[in-house]
This record gives structure tokens, sequence and C-alpha cells, in this order.
């Protein structure tokens, strides 16, 4: 499998490897080579040092998960609206994992995937800039796809497997997932903003729910999510004042 049938930029180019220390780290090093298609997929099913948000490491078994990353040029978005990105790739991997499960499937801010208070999906994204705009986008997957026992120290992992009781072929999940995500790549490009930022909004874990937050080293606080600002933060309403925070500017307390 070298390329994706039936899309328009997600996976027309894809390179597979038969095991890599990062997908994400491959793609950087292509890029710097190379002028790869726009969607161009790096892709391991044998992913050893993968990472997810501010180095926190992403436990992958051998042969049993997708791990990928996808080169694009989102040149047409402006640096303030790169959030735009993340909103639009998490309802990509959202609209995958529904095709499956019939779980409470959630996207939790930033850009994690939950099923039934468990993660199920992780995504890192690492933008360049260019003046005001982006010049290009490494978007790095994790998806636990037939993984049944979790070693690490990762809060509550689950698999597609395991929440579905078989496993699934994953030339598959990769051939699907890839034309969600086209999907969504094509209605960012096409600018319907609105659209992606109040479908993240309906799928957010805990949004408009009274619940346990923290600060680091900080007090536990009650407050709503109510949003997302235009550059990505967080907005919690507490206790009537819209509170914006950033990545690892706020912990969720279950």
């Amino acid at each position: 499998m070298n390329t994706i049938e039936n899309t328009l930029f997600i996976g027309k180019v894809l390179l597979r490897y038969p095991r890599l220390e990062s997908t994400n780290l491959t793609a950087i090093d292509y890029l710097s080579k190379n002028t790869p298609t726009d969607g161009t997929v790096i892709l391991t099913y044998d992913q050893y040092g993968g990472r997810g948000q501010i180095g926190s490491k992403w436990e992958s078994a051998p042969d049993k998960n997708v791990s990928l990353s996808i080169i694009l040029y989102p040149d047409f978005l402006e640096s303030r609206q790169q959030f735009l990105l993340s909103q639009a790739i998490s309802l990509g991997i959202y609209d995958f994992l529904n095709h499956y499960l019939t779980g409470n499937l959630r996207i939790k801010w930033p850009n994690d995937l939950y099923v039934e208070q468990k993660k199920i999906a992780g995504i890192l994204i690492q933008n360049v800039l260019s003046g005001r705009t982006l010049q290009s986008a490494i978007v790095g997957i994790g998806i636990n796809i037939n993984q049944e026992k979790f070693l690490s120290k990762a809060a509550n992992p689950v698999s597609l497997a395991q929440m579905t009781n078989g496993d699934h072929d994953l030339d598959q999940c990769v051939i699907d997932l890839c034309h969600a995500l086209d999907l969504r790549y094509q209605q960012l490009k096409s600018g319907r903003y609105e659209t992606i930022q109040k479908e993240y909004l309906s799928r957010l874990y805990r949004y408009g729910t009274l619940a346990r937050f923290k600060k680091p080293d900080g007090p536990i606080f009650m407050g709503k999510i109510s949003g997302i600002s235009p550059i990505g933060k967080l907005v919690i309403d507490v206790e009537g004042e819209l509170r914006e925070f950033g990545m690892k500017e706020v912990e969720f307390v279950d």
C-alpha cells in the first residue's frame, strides 16, 4: 500500500516503514530534504519512541496500533488560526472512530480522543510559521487499535479492540482514517471554519457541564467549559468569570 485511493490530499502519497522511532521525526527529516506532496503520510505499525504533547511518551506495542504523520501545507491559515488545523484533525479522527464505536466518544481539549473516560488516540502537531501564515505542519497521530495490555504509566489507555471485543485490520483502519481526515481537511481548505468550530465544541469533553479543574500546584476549582479562544485556549466559566487557559495551565480532575 503506497497510496490511499479516492482522496484528494491525505494519503495520495504513503510512505510505509517497518519500524521507526517516531513518524514525526521521520516526517521532519523527509520534509527538510524533499518537497513532498501535500498530504504525504509517513506510516509505521512499530513506533518505539513516539511522544505526545509537552514531551509525554506514547506507548505502542509492535504491529498492534496505527502511528502515522501527515505532511501538510496549510498556508491558507494565518498563524493565529493554527488551532483550526488541530480542530479539523481531531474531528477527522472522531469521525473515523465513531464509525466503529457506540460508546461515549469525545474530543478532550486540546486534541486527545477519549471514549468512556479512557484515552484511545492522541495528536501532536508541529507547525512551521512563515510571517503571518503557516508554512507547513507535521500532524502526528497515534491510535490504539488492537493493543490489549498497556505497560506505561499513561492514565486510562484503551484500544478499539477492547471497546469492540475484536481485532481490526490495520491497513483498513489506515484507509478509513485517511478518508475521514481528507474530508475534514477539504472542509478546512474551503474556509468552513465556523462549521469546524461548532462541531468541535459539540464533541468536546465536559463542554457546558459543571466539572472540577486544577491549576498545576494549585487548588481544585469548579467551572464549566464555555468555549475555545481564537488561538486555541480553553475558556472556562468560573463563577461567572470567563478565564482562558493554555496547555499545561489547567488539568481535568476526574
